[in-house]
């Protein structure tokens, strides 16, 4: 199975290059920075592009996967619409090159509320965080209606808090919804469960939401 990876400098992205290299796969990471990335392998080619708003200039890196896998997503609040922009261009140029399975990170908070979840998390986290971080949870939005709105065979994942932690691969999920009382999930976690879902089929155009 050969993917491509963007965000490949990212805390998650990086995470879903080192996992799928163990995990036997042939890997194209695309970085602005090579530099940045800090995995050498036989079977991983890092791809530098200047830009990830040209789908012309995208659709060499992505032409021959069987899976796109993006961790793209602002570094700070001033970025802008990173996420959107790019998977805008991402898909483009799937279409193009006739690559169709795409997994993508968005937040929690873009995710409806669970049953069951805290009087705190309901009432006082969420709401906080929302407002703090509203023209980053506008961006993951667009992009999910971007990916919504295409013919791909698309997967959003939805952690909450990240962390940096060991994988364990043991979590729970919740498809086109959230965890109930899920707080935190380590970008390792995050990467094992993109990669999950890149081979099932039954998450093919569904939100998963992810935490401990």
């Amino acid at each position: 199975m050969k993917v491509t990876v963007f965000g490949a400098t990212g805390g998650i992205g990086n995470q879903v290059v080192r996992q799928a290299l163990d995990r036997g796969l042939t890997v194209t990471a695309v970085v602005r920075d090579p530099v940045r990335l800090d995995v050498r392998h036989p079977a991983l080619e890092v791809t530098t592009v200047a830009t990830l708003d040209d789908a012309d200039a995208l659709g060499p890196v992505v032409r021959g996967s069987d899976a796109v896998l993006s961790g793209v997503g602002p570094r700070g609040r001033r970025d802008g619409p990173v996420a959107s922009t790019a998977t805008r261009a991402i898909l483009r140029a799937m279409h193009t090159e006739g690559v169709h399975r795409l997994v993508t990170v968005s937040a929690a908070p873009v995710g409806p509320t669970p049953d069951g979840d805290s009087f705190l998390n309901r009432r006082i986290v969420l709401p906080v965080i929302s407002a703090l971080l509203r023209d980053l949870y506008a961006d993951l939005r667009a992009m999910e209606h971007a990916m919504a709105d295409s013919s791909a065979q698309w997967t959003v994942v939805r952690p909450p808090k990240l962390v940096n932690k060991t994988m364990t691969g043991r979590y729970r999920t919740a498809i086109d919804g959230n965890v109930a009382r899920g707080y935190t999930i380590s970008r390792a976690d995050v990467a094992h469960a993109m990669l999950a879902a890149a081979g099932d089929p039954a998450t093919i155009r569904r939100a998963i939401g992810i935490a401990y």
